[in-house]
């Protein structure tokens, strides 16, 4: 070898040291790790010491949501850590700092938030962190509040930091809309994202309510001072509201840019007021961070009606194409479906087709001819369901659901809702949802957990509610008013008589896509129903309802709990196969996260159920290590 290949290799090396280090210093410094990648590049923890990974600390917050009129109670936490601290936020929007070898409370702050009104959600999935030159709070944790807040403490004390804001916290409520009252419809809840010294802070909004819903505003904020740079509307024509930023969101400071998920305009089930694409709504969208313009966006849902939210966090990953590597931005939805995008110009790395799609038999409604399906194989069935796919545990089950199947509208995905009453497979929980998807780069493996349930959603004309509700037809329904349109909104999960889904299982699954080869790797049911049965059962490996999301080791270890079953399990990364399980007192329904500290690696994860699914509630932080 030459002395300048040498040189070239130690440069090499060394760099590539750099780049290790800095990446272990920086553990998990946001939500969702690096680049939302929910990816650690640890191996102590390993397929071959796995029998020696035991629970090393236990810290509850004592939030089970007690006191709350009406507010869900879920603990979807993706803890941060700087200094040896862990960082999380609770379901009723407190902020614990806990010492990350022991589990040692440090400090505590309760954003107080009311305890006498509804709440449309339950979730904090966290909260980030900012280090700048400041006379105070030179360290600061950020939190946004299910009542519309930001606030800002000092990492060190978790006291409000005195100069952001409105003494510590900024309204965020502002300029969203002519609403009297916006307590627990308009929220945050998923962690500002930070940039250098700006945070990026989206929103989250109550569906279904009405056309003139609260705008979905996406905000740059000053770090420091909590003053405005500007402000994005992903509806900018004003047909409707919504169509918010209620994920994570992903930054890339070098390009400077900001990558964001949006939702569905509103009402979700219902567009005869707002014709056309909506604009931005059902995207990724690609922001300057300067200005707040789009750079570049890529809608995966025309006119949605169907409440298919882009549901996840943009990860930012790169994907070998043609023998090169392309820096890329990769989703999933709640169809199912995964998307890749070149990061600097949005164009897809795996192809989109657009494909035709049912019509709507609705008056008034305007649906579009097609939709973008990825080249990708779907995570779920996308399949029309018949007669034979009814599943029941006993003879009057199957034959319920047999009667409903055969009554229903129901062409496969993307068949609109209708008078009837339409199956959605998969339903608005997904396919994916906000846990999303975790990425190992090095391998070109992706990973996902996605639901496979049905629902029924039933539009009904605005004279005919109040007779069907005093009738007790729509008891077991989740009905909206949907105020603006002529149609009432009623929707519920697909259950049979007993309380199981109407369809084959499974009804949860694990899946890992090969995106060097563009074709699923393997897929696996997740979870058993031995949790939710009403009585002891058998322990079927059936695969249950899922939210929360997988982490992925460098060690080719997949972590997950996510599904509505007492057990944090761990996979083989190339071959699902499972390695390790731990029961826990409540269902780990949050994304784990792995760092290390005095030279052991750790496994932590939130166990707090989730109450619209009626498993056991939680208020625990468990953490895992080596023996």
């Amino acid at each position: 070898m030459s002395p300048e290949r040498i040189l070239k290799t130690v440069v090499l090396l060394v760099v590539s040291g750099i780049a290790m280090t800095m990446t272990h210093a920086q553990q998990w410094d946001r939500y969702g790790g690096p680049g939302g990648q929910q990816f650690t590049h640890l191996t102590e923890i390993n397929a071959q010491n796995l029998q020696q990974l035991s629970l090393a600390w236990t810290y509850r917050t004592g939030d089970l949501n007690e006191g709350f009129v009406y507010k869900g109670h879920s603990f979807q936490a993706n803890p941060v850590i700087w200094q040896g601290t862990l960082y999380l936020s609770t379901s009723a929007n407190q902020v614990v700092a806990v010492d990350a070898a022991s589990g040692t409370e440090r400090w505590r702050f309760d954003a107080g938030i009311p305890r006498d009104i509804a709440y449309s959600e339950s979730a904090s999935r966290g909260v980030s962190i900012w280090h700048g030159e400041s006379v105070a709070c030179p360290h600061r944790i950020f939190l946004g509040t299910l009542t519309g807040f930001v606030h800002a403490l000092d990492a060190e004390t978790g006291r409000p930091c005195a100069d952001f804001g409105n003494n510590g916290r900024v309204d965020m409520r502002e300029g969203v809309g002519n609403h009297d009252n916006l307590a627990g419809y308009y929220g945050i809840t998923s962690p500002p994202a930070v940039a250098g010294d700006v945070l990026i802070v989206g929103s989250a909004i109550g569906d279904n309510q009405e056309v003139a819903s609260p705008r979905g505003i996406v905000r740059s904020l000053d770090a420091r001072s909590g003053a405005l740079n500007w402000m994005w509307d992903p509806l900018p024509g004003g047909e409707s509201g919504s169509a918010n930023v209620w994920p994570p969101i992903s930054v890339d400071v070098e390009r400077g840019l900001a990558f964001l998920a949006t939702s569905s305009p509103s009402p979700d089930f219902y567009g005869g007021e707002r014709p056309g694409d909506n604009h931005y709504a059902n995207s990724v969208v690609a922001l300057a961070l300067d200005s707040g313009e789009v750079v570049w966006h890529q809608q995966l849902v025309h006119h949605d009606i169907w409440d298919y939210d882009v549901p996840a966090q943009p990860v930012l990953t790169s994907l070998q194409r043609n023998g090169e590597l392309v820096d890329a931005v990769l989703v999933v939805t709640k169809t199912g479906m995964m998307y890749t995008f070149d990061r600097s110009n949005g164009l897809p790395i795996h192809a989109i087709d657009e494909r035709q799609v049912p019509a709507s038999d609705v008056p008034g409604e305007q649906v579009s001819p097609s939709q973008p399906f990825s080249a990708l194989p779907p995570l779920v069935e996308h399949r029309a369901l018949t007669e034979d796919d009814a599943f029941g545990i006993a003879w009057f089950d199957r034959l319920s659901c047999k009667k409903t199947i055969r009554e229903s509208r129901n062409e496969g995905i993307f068949t609109p809702p209708s008078l009837q009453g339409t199956i959605l497979y998969p339903s608005y929980a997904g396919g994916s949802n906000w846990g999303g998807v975790a990425v190992d780069a090095e391998r070109q493996i992706a990973v996902a957990n996605v639901n496979q349930v049905p629902a029924i959603v039933r539009l009904i004309p605005r004279d005919d509610l109040t007779a069907l509700v005093d009738g007790g037809e729509l008891e077991g329904w989740q009905v909206s008013p949907q105020r603006g349109t002529p149609y009432a909104m009623a929707r519920k999960i697909f259950l049979s008589p007993l309380g199981l889904p109407c369809t084959r299982p499974p009804w949860g699954k694990l899946v890992a896509m090969d995106l060097q080869a563009g074709d699923i790797l393997w897929e696996i049911p997740l979870g058993s129903i031995r949790d939710l049965a009403p009585a002891p059962v058998p322990n079927f490996d059936w695969g249950v309802p899922n939210m929360g999301g997988p982490l992925v080791t460098a060690s080719g270890l997949v972590v997950i709990g996510a599904a509505a079953e007492n057990s944090l399990r761990i996979f083989d990364l190339m071959s699902g196969a499972q390695l390790w399980e731990y029961r826990l007192p409540a269902p780990a329904m949050a994304t784990p996260i792995s760092y290390e500290v005095d030279g052991s690696q750790y496994i932590v994860v939130a166990v707090g159920g989730h109450g619209q699914l009626g498993t056991e509630m939680g208020d625990y932080v468990m953490a895992f290590r080596l023996e």
